[in-house]
């Protein structure tokens, strides 16, 4: 959804950097220790994962203004003889976009570095697992700020119901995965996003999306 909603406004004002690149170099890892496992499903789903999200932030590098307050997005007044471009501040810049990119591309090279030069091949498949799934636990387990803000607000307007179906059904599946391999690696980490998950249904059955919209005004 956010994809196309940056592609229909050409902007990615109010559009978060940080999920596409933690969820890029998540799937990296997962790729990682899935060619070491010598694992078919992981190398192919995560494969496919890390391209489609570098596809989304070279596409988001694309929308992002050259300096912050332009871009796309921004809105000219073209009744004051010099216009000027309104800021927003949520609108990262072309530069901080690209400075991310390339701590993450440091941070993969880093990683590769260390597990195929430093680490020994008999603890290098455990070191990597056990990094993959704190990682995925951290990734499933940030959003915990915008639960507490629902409840405060007794509002669902944050959350997006179909990305809590699609987190159930792939933490879901890929615990079962882990189960038949017996690859505690896989299948803990993604018991979190089951529990998280299941919370955000009770919140959408508690705070029904209904019960959010505004009230409109009487007349006078």
């Amino acid at each position: 959804s956010d994809l196309r909603q940056i592609l229909a406004t050409k902007s990615v004002e109010n559009i978060q950097f940080l999920p596409f690149l933690t969820t890029d170099a998540n799937n990296l890892s997962w790729l990682g220790y899935g060619c070491l496992k010598g694992d078919g499903t992981l190398i192919t789903v995560n494969a496919i994962g890390a391209a489609l999200q570098t596809l989304y932030i070279l596409v988001y590098l694309y929308y992002s203004p050259a300096k912050v307050g332009q871009g796309p997005g921004a809105m000219w007044r073209m009744e004051d003889p010099h216009p000027y471009v309104h800021p927003h501040p949520c609108c990262p810049s072309q530069r901080l976009v690209l400075l991310q990119v390339l701590l993450l591309l440091a941070v993969v090279v880093t990683g590769y570095g260390y597990f195929t030069i430093m680490v020994d091949t008999g603890t290098c498949l455990t070191q990597l697992g056990l990094f993959c799934s704190v990682f995925t636990i951290t990734m499933y387990l940030s959003p915990l700020a915008d639960l507490a803000k629902v409840v405060r607000s007794k509002s669902t307007r944050c959350l997006s119901f179909p990305l809590t179906v699609t987190t159930f059904v792939a933490s879901s599946s890929w615990t079962l995965y882990g189960l038949q391999l017996h690859d505690p690696y896989i299948t803990v980490p993604n018991v979190p996003g089951i529990i998280t998950s299941l919370v955000r249904f009770w919140l959408f059955q508690q705070y029904r999306p209904e019960q959010d919209k505004p009230y409109s005004s009487l007349p006078a």
